[in-house]
């Protein structure tokens, strides 16, 4: 072998090795967002669902609750009740593509997150959301008896 196909060969090893983590760098940022939401969210005690509102403990979830996440770590935050089959936004920092707040929209039925939350697992990857593709994770909320009443969601836009 030539000593350039020798470094050809090698170039390439290099470089197909550095594409997925390439893709993969976002994981443990959105990882770690997800981590601070849950911690500062889940202190204030079990998750419910009360006349169609969540709660965390004695208090409702609101915009404050993610707001200080995403002056803290960047990116995007949302909670959402299970609602049926539909997961409507009850807290979030994401805006519709008018700007105005997305509280009370739901999460798109072609979100990949969708099926995984069923299921109740997470998910994380890419979403799209009001026309914008996101590195997300989502997490289901359960009830003390297992059942899935809600998600945290958490991105940043690609």
């Amino acid at each position: 072998m030539s000593r350039n196909s020798l470094i050809g060969s090698l170039l390439c090893i290099c470089l197909i090795s550095l594409i997925p983590s390439v893709g993969a760098t976002q994981t443990p940022v959105i990882k770690s967002m997800m981590a601070a939401l849950r911690a500062g969210i889940e202190a204030l005690g079990a998750p419910t669902v009360q006349g169609g509102d969540l709660y965390f403990g004695n208090t409702k979830v609101s915009a404050d609750a993610v707001d200080a996440v995403v002056k803290r770590l960047g990116g995007a935050a949302s909670l959402f009740v299970k609602s049926g089959d539909q997961y409507v936004r009850v807290a979030t920092s994401l805006k519709k593509e008018d700007g105005t707040s997305a509280v009370g929209t739901i999460m798109d039925p072609k979100n990949p997150a969708l099926a995984k939350l069923n299921n109740g697992e997470a998910y994380y990857g890419d979403a799209t959301i009001f026309g914008e593709t996101y590195d997300s994770g989502y997490v289901p909320i359960k009830d003390a008896s297992g059942a899935v009443i809600g998600a945290y969601f958490v991105g940043n836009p690609k």
